[in-house]
């Protein structure tokens, strides 16, 4: 659950400066312009408070930019971070994630809805299930038992194993953050269904 109101609000796009637009250029990459262009400045709530600290972003992009394109499928990772957040209260990255996977057809209405359920729903397969379970004990006891670790390294290689872990890590970290932080959910994302804090008490 985010605060009422921003405690770091974004900063406006015409206050960026050189600094920001440079240490942004890495977003390139993602499809935000060219680096031999204009740059460009995305409107995100997320990106407007990191360009309050041009540093984080040069050491914080790079990895996170590892995590969109790393060796787990895009469907695998999409499971991580959507049931990550559910379980941390991240609603910004799930209310986002459920959006991009929906429209990249990463995942199903159907698997995001078991998402919400967990590794008990009938939607999953035996490995979606082991995958779904590993995310539920790293989020909830900070570890993974040694029956699930098994059914997970049947099926993933240890470079993969390894990015499951830390995508799991750190989308629970970016929960805590823009929850302390106050991050607001942008016009026309939708957030966690009704019911949704009941449903974790």
């Amino acid at each position: 659950m985010t605060a009422n109101q921003p405690r770091i609000p974004p900063r406006p796009v015409d206050e960026w400066d050189d600094e920001v637009d440079q240490a942004l250029s890495i977003l390139s990459v993602q499809g935000h312009g060219s680096p031999t262009g204009p740059p460009q400045r995305p409107a995100s709530h997320i990106i407007g408070i990191y360009a309050w600290h041009p540093d984080l972003i040069r050491g914080w992009m790079p990895f996170s930019n590892h995590l969109r394109g790393s060796s787990l499928s895009d469907r695998v990772r999409e499971i991580a971070i959507i049931r990550t957040a559910w379980l941390s209260h991240g609603e910004y990255e799930w209310a986002q994630h459920v959006r991009m996977s929906l429209a990249n057809h990463w995942l199903t209405e159907a698997e995001i809805q078991a998402l919400a359920i967990g590794p008990e729903a009938e939607e999953w397969t035996p490995k979606d299930a082991a995958v779904v379970r590993a995310i539920d004990e790293m989020v909830q006891a900070r570890n993974v038992s040694e029956p699930v670790w098994a059914e997970l390294a049947a099926q993933f290689t240890r470079p993969q194993l390894i990015d499951l872990v830390f995508t799991v890590g750190t989308y629970d970290m970016h929960a805590m953050a823009f929850a302390t932080l106050g991050l607001q959910l942008e016009p026309g994302m939708q957030g966690f269904p009704p019911g949704h804090n009941a449903e974790r008490q």
